[in-house]
């Protein structure tokens, strides 16, 4: 198991001045020893030494500071959970920390498959090209694939709850990849708006999907 840094190794003598020596005096090694043998407050000391930094390790890799004070609290859940089998001749912050650049990439890992990011990645190169929105991609993993389906019956849902005339130019460039020419030809209204039609379209499908993915 990643997070854990070594097996379990065979039982050391304890040394009485770990129990009775001030907590803020006992290393964090120390301090693991001093838990599992029963001391109170050895493992709120430990957890007070990290906390703040591994919020602050956290929100720097995630840059969300909220969500980081959550995956501290589960790093040192899994801590508590592992504990008992840490290798006191490791240094403990190595583990902690270790554990905590996990949940951090899996954090990240997660938010970029989430459909809003998807949603922002399909629609960052607005205008760029003629490109439609792509959902299928038989390349993909089948839970990303799930999440792309998902957003297309989204989307699709959202379009059908725009104004008319807005659902129509947006079907047309943003589904189908009509140029603009093609869609004043197709409509019957001039270049200028077709493309003031789109942005208001657009405009207004962000503000209902991202709603929804919120």
């Amino acid at each position: 198991m990643p997070d854990t840094p070594a097996e379990p190794t065979a039982a050391q003598p304890i040394d009485p001045d770990i129990l009775s020596r001030n907590l803020d005096e006992l290393s964090d090694e120390e301090l693991v020893t001093a838990h599992l043998e029963g001391r109170d407050g050895a493992f709120q000391e430990l957890f007070n030494r990290y906390r703040d930094r591994l919020v602050h390790f956290i929100t720097r890799k995630t840059g969300d500071s909220d969500r980081a004070q959550d995956l501290v609290q589960e790093a040192f859940i899994r801590v508590t959970r592992h504990l008992h089998r840490f290798d006191t001749t490791k240094k403990f912050s190595t583990w902690v920390y270790t554990i905590a650049s996990n949940l951090s990439k899996n954090e990240l890992r997660n938010r970029s498959r989430s459909p809003l990011v998807l949603f922002q990645k399909l629609t960052s190169s607005w205008d760029d090209d003629h490109r439609p929105l792509q959902f299928e991609d038989l390349s993909m993993r089948p839970d990303d694939l799930y999440r792309k389906r998902f957003l297309q019956r989204l989307v699709e849902d959202t379009v059908e709850k725009l104004p008319e005339h807005h659902r129509l130019v947006f079907r047309l460039r943003e589904l189908e990849g009509k140029s603009y020419e093609e869609i004043a030809e197709i409509t019957g209204v001039n270049l200028g708006t077709v493309k003031s039609r789109l942005h208001r379209a657009r405009n207004s499908f962000a503000q209902r999907i991202e709603h929804l993915l919120n």
